[in-house]
C-alpha cells in the first residue's frame, strides 16, 4: 500500500490521540480520596457492567463519516501535499468528500465554513490483508516514529486566507502540545497511553478548555511500547485495554475521541449521541477467516490440547463459546511488566484524579490491575505481532519461546507467513544501536530495550513439537 509518509505520520499521531483519548476515559465512580489503592484492582476475573444499546449499522456509518476529531488541516492545503488518493485506501460506506479520502482521514466543514481534513480511528484500527482494508485489525505497520510537526509546517505553506489560517493554527497548536510525547522508537508501536496523559495535562477537567501550557505535569516523553489489539475482541471483554483500566460505560470512552479538539462539554455530549452505535458496531465485529488451507484432522488434535492447556485463560470457541475475562498476575504470565507496573505504581494518579474531577467521572472507572488480561483468540492469526508489546513476531514463537529473536524486523512490503502465522520477518544479528539512523533503525524491534522484552507466556514450552504444531493448526480456525 502506498501512503504519503508525512501525511500518514501526522494522521497517525492525531489518530493515536483518538485511541489515546478513548483510553483517557478511565474515570472514577467514587469521590476523590487519598487512599493510595483507590485506582487499583486485583487480578482475576473482571465483572461485566451494563452497556448502552446501539445500532451497529449506524455505528459503522458514524465511525467512517462523522468528524469526532474536529480539528485538522484545510482540505485545499492537504491536497497540495497529497494531490492523489491511492484507490487501494478507499473504503465502502463513506459519503461525500469522505468517499474520496483514504480510510484513515475524514472531512467536514468547520464553523467558519472551512473544509477540514482530520483523522479517524482507522489509522490505528484498520490494516491490509492482501488488497483488502480490514476494519478492526490493528495496524502492525503504523509509523509513529516521525515528528508530526514536520507535516504541520509543510501544510502551513499552502494555507490561504484568515479562516483557513485559523483552522490550521488550531490544529498546529494541538499538535505542538502532544508531539513531544507521541514518538515511538519502533514502527508498529502505538503511543496511545502517553497521548492520553498529554491531552489531559493540557485540558481543564471541569469544562474541557485547552491550555497551551500544561496544567498538570505532563507524562514522560518516552511512550511505553504497546501493540494495537484487534477490535473484534471488544464484544467479549468486560473491560478495555491490556490492564483492564477501562471499566464502566465503554461508549463513554469513545467521547474522548474528541479530546484533542473538542473545547466544551457540549461538543462531547453531541458525540455521545452516536458513541453507543459505534460500540455496537465493534461488539458485533467478526474477524476475517484464515485465508489459507487448514489440516482439519490436525486442528482437531490441537483443539483437545487447547482445552487442557489454554482455555482456562483464553476461553472456548465454537457453538457455545465462553470467555473468562481473567487478568493474569505478572509473576504468573512473566511477560514484560513495564506497562502494567506503570499503570499501577502511583506515578499516573494525577491523571486518574483529572478524570474524577471531569463530567465523565461517574460513568467510567479506572481500575488497572498489576497484570495483563488474557485476550480472546478470535482471529488471532491476524493479530500479529504478539504479546501486549508486539515483541514476538509470530504465533509459532509464542508457542515455543526458544524461537523468539532478540532482534528482528518486518519484511517490506508486508507479506503473511502462513507457516509461522505472522507477518513475515527477518532475524537480525544486532539491535537498534547497530542500525543506521532514521527509517532503518525504526524498523528494528529490539527486545533488550525497556518495555520491549519478549519473555513470558512459556506455558506451551513443555509441549512436544508435534503438539505445538497441532495447537497452531487449531488456532487457524478461531
Amino acid at each position: 500500500m502506498s501512503r504519503k509518509p508525512l501525511v500518514y505520520a501526522v494522521s497517525a499521531v492525531v489518530a493515536a490521540s483518538v485511541v489515546a483519548a478513548i483510553w483517557v476515559g478511565a474515570g472514577l465512580p467514587v469521590p476523590f480520596s487519598d487512599d493510595p489503592d483507590r485506582f487499583r484492582s486485583p487480578t482475576g476475573r473482571v465483572a461485566a457492567t451494563p452497556q448502552r444499546a446501539g445500532d451497529p449499522e449506524a455505528g459503522y456509518a458514524a465511525l467512517v463519516n462523522e468528524p469526532y476529531v474536529g480539528c485538522g488541516m484545510p482540505y485545499s492545503a492537504y491536497r497540495r501535499v497529497a494531490p492523489e488518493t491511492d484507490p487501494a485506501t478507499l473504503l465502502p460506506g463513506r459519503t461525500g468528500r469522505n468517499a474520496e479520502l483514504p480510510y484513515f482521514l475524514t472531512a467536514h466543514i468547520n464553523d467558519d465554513g472551512v473544509e477540514v481534513i482530520s483523522n479517524n480511528c482507522l489509522v490505528c484500527h484498520a490494516g491490509r490483508i492482501g488488497d483488502e482494508v480490514v476494519v478492526g485489525m490493528g495496524d502492525a505497520f503504523a509509523d509513529f516514529t516521525a515528528d508530526p510537526r514536520q507535516l504541520v509546517t509543510q501544510v502551513g505553506r499552502y494555507v490561504q486566507g484568515p479562516d483557513e489560517s485559523a483552522a490550521w493554527q488550531l490544529w498546529a497548536d494541538r499538535i505542538e502540545g502532544i508531539a513531544p510525547y507521541t514518538q515511538t522508537n519502533t514502527i508498529g508501536m502505538n503511543p496511545a497511553t502517553n497521548l492520553s496523559w498529554a491531552l489531559m495535562a493540557h485540558r481543564d477537567p471541569r469544562d474541557m478548555s485547552w491550555s497551551d501550557t500544561p496544567l498538570i505535569d505532563p507524562p514522560p516523553t518516552t511512550p511505553v511500547p504497546l501493540r494495537t489489539p484487534p477490535w473484534w475482541w471488544v464484544g467479549k471483554k468486560n473491560a478495555m485495554f491490556y490492564t483492564t483500566i477501562g471499566r464502566g460505560d465503554h461508549a463513554q470512552y469513545m467521547l474522548f475521541a474528541s479530546l484533542l479538539c473538542a473545547d466544551s462539554v457540549d461538543e462531547l455530549q453531541e458525540i455521545d449521541s452516536y458513541a453507543p452505535d459505534i460500540r455496537a458496531f465493534l461488539e458485533n465485529l467478526t474477524p476475517p477467516e484464515y485465508p489459507y488451507s487448514v489440516d482439519a484432522e490436525l486442528a482437531a488434535q490441537g483443539q483437545e490440547l487447547f482445552m487442557t492447556e489454554c482455555a482456562s485463560c483464553h476461553g472456548t470457541y465454537g457453538e457455545t463459546p465462553s470467555y473468562p475475562n481473567r487478568v493474569v498476575p505478572l509473576d504468573e504470565i512473566g511477560t514484560d511488566p513495564l506497562y502494567a507496573q506503570t499503570m499501577t505504581d502511583g506515578s499516573l494518579d494525577r491523571f486518574y484524579d483529572w478524570v474524577a474531577q471531569s463530567p465523565h467521572g461517574g460513568t467510567v472507572r479506572a481500575a488497572p490491575a498489576e497484570g495483563y488480561i488474557a485476550p480472546p483468540l478470535d482471529g488471532i492469526w491476524a493479530a500479529a505481532p504478539y504479546l501486549h508489546n508486539g515483541s514476538v513476531p509470530n504465533l509459532m514463537a509464542v508457542l515455543d519461546s526458544r524461537l523468539r529473536p532478540s532482534y528482528w524486523s518486518h519484511v517490506t512490503p508486508q507479506e503473511y507467513d502462513s507457516d509461522a502465522m505472522g507477518w513475515r520477518s527477518e532475524v537480525l544479528d544486532d539491535g537498534k544501536d547497530a542500525a543506521p539512523s532514521g527509517p532503518e533503525r525504526a524498523r528494528v524491534y529490539d527486545t533488550t530495550l525497556p518495555g520491549y522484552g519478549n519473555a513470558g507466556h512459556t506455558f506451551s514450552d513443555r509441549l512436544t513439537d508435534s503438539e505445538r504444531q497441532a495447537l497452531l493448526e487449531y488456532l487457524k480456525t478461531l
